[in-house]
């Protein structure tokens, strides 16, 4: 237990929580009181931090990224391709990278998305070219550095171009060294609980660049392990077209056949499932990670969220690549996927709190965390506090609904396990211009070959 005092965020102008008008009491990394309008704490001897000019959210959760790709945004090779010729173009480049360019890019999507209010933050490293063998390593080591909690994708690709994959055999490994450092990194870095700061799941990239006997062997080792399950699946219809071509089969089907449809997996973009498929993923309990900008940039196609939600599978929100989306901020994200349904859905199927939803709750159950996502008694004190002092936000009526409305996109305050990790809009400690200077001289080192 801390000796630190409770912490009580008094009066906001708004919180995504009912009966908390006053605000709410944390303590040792836990919310131990909702406050309700017109009372004061039961707990004693507080810290008061004044909220009254904050709209105060659960720290957003992140269900999809690639922290590398931060090196190359807006990349002019890759700009203007759908999925396939688009990653043709970028693995030459990425089998450049450098264990110093990795963590430099890894700090730099963490930061931004920590300054969008994310407080978790999964990521899909799925890129091993010789000397990045201990990749994840670098992760959790920035993670920790910045206080934020962290679910790290040990990814694979293990069938190369020569093998009929897309990905170049520079940056594939073979089936046994992918097992035996996935469950390396699961033995040294993957913590249980409520209370985990870090942890570690299975991730073969996708259908087109791994073997049916990695994935069996995933599916195996995650289940002995006991962690979660994570790929792509269904971002395009070229990926319907290999599935039928290499396995006879539909992607679901294939992922099914490999022992994956469970509750254990998360599925990157989700948008090309037919209405029988999307039944067996609620009946499966299997979540989806909608990544709205990526799916729009790529022109992949819209994810059938509404359709989903309706069939019992859970809906989070992932920011994806940020040489797909080109950007890793989450409080975007959330807009965008609330432009993108909407658009979709009509006006009376999806609302701004829909997005948040699932940004938070969605989100959580995507990453298999029931204690995050949402402000309530005994959950983590993971939070998003954002101030509508802007341009953007004058005139407005709804506190939270402006927030997604007229695009927040930086939060002034992020706690995350009871911990400031962003005041006053800033990273403590963290120097932005020179991680700018570094990050962007090792990216234009990769692009330049």
């Amino acid at each position: 237990m801390s000796d630190a005092k409770p912490i009580w965020i008094r009066d906001p102008l708004a919180i995504l929580a009912d009966g908390a008008g006053r605000g709410i009491v944390v303590r040792d990394g836990r919310i131990v009181e909702l406050v309700p309008a017109g009372g004061t704490p039961v707990t004693a001897d507080v810290t008061v931090f004044d909220a009254s000019e904050h709209v105060v959210l659960p720290g957003l959760i992140n269900t999809h990224h690639h922290f590398y790709q931060t090196l190359t945004r807006a990349l002019p090779a890759a700009m203007d391709r759908e999925l396939f010729p688009w990653l043709q173009a970028l693995y030459p480049v990425w089998a450049r990278m450098t264990p110093e360019a990795l963590e430099l890019g890894v700090t730099v999507a963490m930061s931004e998305l920590l300054l969008s209010g994310c407080t978790t933050m999964t990521d899909h490293h799925y890129v091993f070219p010789a000397g990045l063998e201990e990749s994840v390593d670098i992760e959790v080591g920035a993670a920790k550095r910045l206080g934020v909690r962290v679910l790290l994708t040990r990814g694979s690709m293990n069938l190369s171009q020569r093998d009929g994959g897309l990905p170049p055999d520079s940056v594939v490994q073979d089936e046994d060294t992918i097992l035996a450092d996935s469950a390396r990194v699961v033995g040294k870095h993957h913590q249980r609980g409520a209370d985990a700061m870090v942890q570690i799941a299975l991730a073969p990239c996708s259908p087109f660049s791994v073997t049916t006997s990695l994935m069996r062997a995933t599916a195996d080792l995650a289940a002995k392990l006991d962690v979660r399950l994570h790929t792509h699946l269904a971002e395009t219809e070229d990926e319907n077209r290999f599935c039928q071509q290499m396995y006879g089969c539909r992607p679901l089907d294939y992922l099914e056949q490999c022992g994956w449809l469970n509750a254990r997996t998360w599925l990157a973009h989700g948008i090309f499932f037919n209405a029988d498929e999307i039944k067996r993923l609620g009946k499966a309990r299997t979540t989806i990670s909608h990544c709205a900008c990526s799916n729009q940039l790529l022109a992949s196609g819209c994810c059938p969220v509404c359709e989903m939600e309706e069939a019992g599978v859970g809906i989070g929100i992932g920011v994806d690549g940020s040489a797909s989306n080109d950007g890793s901020n989450l409080m975007q994200e959330v807009r965008a996927a609330f432009l993108l349904q909407r658009a979709r859905y009509g006006v009376t199927k999806v609302s701004h709190k829909d997005a948040l939803r699932w940004a938070t709750k969605g989100s959580a159950a995507c990453v298999g965390r029931p204690e995050l996502g949402e402000i309530a008694v005994g959950k983590a004190a993971d939070l998003a506090l954002f101030k509508l002092d802007e341009l953007r936000f004058s005139g407005h009526g709804d506190p939270l609904a402006a927030l997604v409305l007229c695009g927040a996109h930086r939060a002034d305050r992020v706690m995350v396990a009871g911990n400031w990790a962003v005041v006053d809009g800033a990273v403590p400690g963290l120097d932005v211009p020179d991680l700018i200077r570094r990050h962007s001289a090792a990216a234009r080192a990769m692009q330049a070959g």
